[in-house]
């Protein structure tokens, strides 16, 4: 059997035998009667001389002898009878037993393709990589850690050690102990729910939630992947970004897997940040953010250009996953909370532990970068950053909770983004932007702090290491 190489994951093929070689002496005559059967019928005689010529073949080399003459002249004799345009496949084939004295003809190999491109013009690729060989290594100087720098550093970026940034190495090390997959949970109990259970207003607040999730990780993603991680000169920060990409991929095929084993439209799910106006305002924010750090031509020496990028790397650090993020899984958290939708709900917890890291790691790098590039903020930017975040969260939850489930509301909703967005403009350094906000939801943070314990045969133990040691302030 042998593996289907276009599909590998097909049956294998069936080994086919290939027919055992025809012998020499048997193959030469077919050949030449193939040929012969579009010769004119001048070529009868011919074809009449090729079986004595064949014939002699296995006779005693004495009769061979005596043959070989008449055979010669037999041949010149036809040559001259049979023009030589009607037959001149047939003529070659059956000259070539017979004629015994003429040469061999050995046609001339072709040179290697290696001394055809060696006599050839260089292209210019060649002669680049040629004459960086031709360089005579020269030792470089020791990595100095102090010259590293977030962005616009002058060290080795291919270098690990000596670390400048040794908190970024804790992050990730920590990170690596925070492995799970949403197949470590058991969601039998969430399709009875969903199907059996929810009220239609409950399935509204569940569907859009995983809507809004789903493409907004997507968007997490890539922007730290492609907008963020090329522009770091440090690579300890690179690599927890690596985990962090990794991570948000990992959230979007929770989201997925939710979608698929409850048995939802997943077209029409994914579908509908491009139809709902309240979600894509969001969505729409974040690209317009994200496109604004990925221009070919951005220059972090230029300091509008520096400015645009730390101002974006703060809004999706301290807003779109520190607070957007943060604030919209309290939905489901407030369905766990009355024995509903358990699954998918501990599936979000783990979630947002993994996302509380990316918060921390963000706003950290965003401080880092201010202070040692001497970055000032506009304060008018800012300002207008968290009122163009508070005005589409306010719509969405306007969306999401058109009339309040039990133990949440629209005003839960709200009051609790204002509350946590005041807890990250501390963090990053700024003046809160909603002063007197309240916590609306004193059992959110728990969701992200609290040790479980599980029965061993419910559900797989996924403990997170760091998660009880979490600090906000």
């Amino acid at each position: 059997m042998m593996l289907n190489w276009d599909d590998p994951l097909a049956a294998p093929i069936p080994r086919v035998e290939s027919k055992p070689a025809v012998k020499k002496e048997t193959a030469e005559p077919i050949a030449r009667d193939k040929a012969t059967e579009t010769t004119t019928p001048d070529t009868t005689e011919a074809k009449g001389h090729d079986t004595e010529a064949s014939q002699s073949k296995t006779a005693t080399p004495a009769a061979q002898e005596e043959t070989s003459a008449p055979a010669a002249d037999a041949t010149e004799a036809r040559a001259a009878k049979t023009p030589l345009k009607a037959v001149p496949f047939a003529t070659e084939a059956l000259d070539a037993p017979v004629a015994e004295s003429a040469a061999p003809v050995v046609e001339k190999a072709a040179p290697p393709a290696r001394a055809v491109a060696d006599s050839a013009e260089r292209t210019p690729m060649q002669q680049r990589r040629e004459a960086e060989a031709a360089k005579p290594f020269t030792p470089m100087s020791p990595i100095n850690p102090e010259d590293k720098r977030v962005i616009n550093g002058i060290g080795d970026i291919n270098q690990l050690a000596p670390f400048k940034y040794p908190w970024a190495w804790d992050f990730f090390i920590n990170a690596n102990k925070n492995h799970w997959t949403p197949l470590d949970v058991n969601m039998t109990s969430d399709i009875s729910d969903y199907h059996h259970k929810l009220k239609p207003e409950e399935q509204h607040i569940f569907e859009n939630v995983l809507a809004y999730l789903t493409t907004s990780d997507i968007l997490a993603m890539r922007n730290i992947g492609l907008a963020v991680m090329e522009k770091m000169t440090a690579p300890e920060l690179q690599i927890y970004q690596a985990r962090q990409v990794y991570e948000e991929s990992l959230h979007t095929w929770t989201y997925q897997h939710c979608i698929e084993t409850i048995g939802l439209d997943q077209s029409e799910i994914y579908n509908r940040y491009r139809m709902v106006p309240e979600i894509n305002q969001k969505i729409q924010i974040g690209n317009r953010r994200l496109d604004a750090v990925m221009r070919p031509d951005i220059d972090l020496r230029n300091p509008d250009d520096l400015e645009e990028f730390v101002l974006s790397y703060a809004f999706f650090s301290g807003i779109f996953e520190g607070c957007w993020f943060y604030n919209g899984f309290s939905p489901v958290f407030a369905l766990q909370r009355r024995g509903l939708m358990k699954g998918t709900a501990e599936q979000l917890q783990y979630i947002m532990r993994d996302e509380v890291m990316h918060v921390s790691f963000g706003i950290r790098v965003v401080r880092q970068i201010m202070q040692e590039e001497g970055v000032q903020l506009d304060p008018r930017d800012i300002r207008d950053m968290w009122d163009e975040a508070e005005a589409a969260e306010m719509a969405y939850s306007k969306f999401l909770l058109p009339k309040p489930i039990l133990g949440y509301s629209q005003e839960d909703h709200h009051e609790q983004f204002r509350f946590i967005g005041n807890r990250r403009a501390r963090q990053l350094g700024m003046e809160e932007p909603f002063p007197g906000a309240k916590n609306a939801l004193p059992w959110l943070d728990e969701q992200s702090n609290m040790r479980k314990e599980k029965n061993f045969f419910e559900t797989r133990v996924t403990e997170y290491q760091t998660g009880g040691a979490l600090k906000w302030d």
